[in-house]
């Protein structure tokens, strides 16, 4: 899988929306795009944005998150796209560091225990924030 998956950029798509200009997201974050952490990542340029660049933000966002999710548990391209996915849209919601304090979850994913994994995934803050996207990774990291 790459950072360009249809259906990861789809589902992404889905998940955070999309935004031509700047707002606050459901934790108070400036985020713009598809789900782009403008105080994470600040980006010079004149709004709205065009779809292309809301494109272009995307793919460098996911760029950052494959590059990361290698270097920190590189185990995760050993694992199914659909589970692959999950990490991805977990580490782009969360970061890569955020998804990694998942310690447990993250655990039981490297052992092949996915039913553990999805149980500790939807027995998170994360889970109550994000409530049906959760719900949606939950089972398919269960079911690969």
């Amino acid at each position: 899988m790459t950072p360009s998956d249809p259906l990861l950029l789809q589902e992404l798509r889905r998940d955070e929306g999309v935004r031509y200009v700047p707002y606050l997201d459901s934790v108070g974050v400036k985020t713009v795009g598809v789900g782009h952490n403008l105080e994470a990542h600040p980006l010079d340029l004149v709004y709205p944005l065009t779809d292309e660049q809301v494109d272009q933000i995307l793919a460098d966002d996911l760029v950052r998150v494959f590059s990361g999710l290698d270097r920190k548990i590189g185990w995760w391209r050993n694992l199914s796209c659909a589970r692959m996915r999950v990490l991805a849209s977990m580490a782009f919601n969360l970061g890569v560091d955020g998804l990694l304090e998942f310690k447990r979850m993250i655990l039981a994913v490297d052992r092949g225990h996915y039913d553990q994994a999805a149980r500790e995934m939807l027995n998170s803050k994360w889970a109550r924030q994000v409530f049906n996207r959760a719900i949606r990774l939950a089972e398919m990291m269960a079911k690969g």
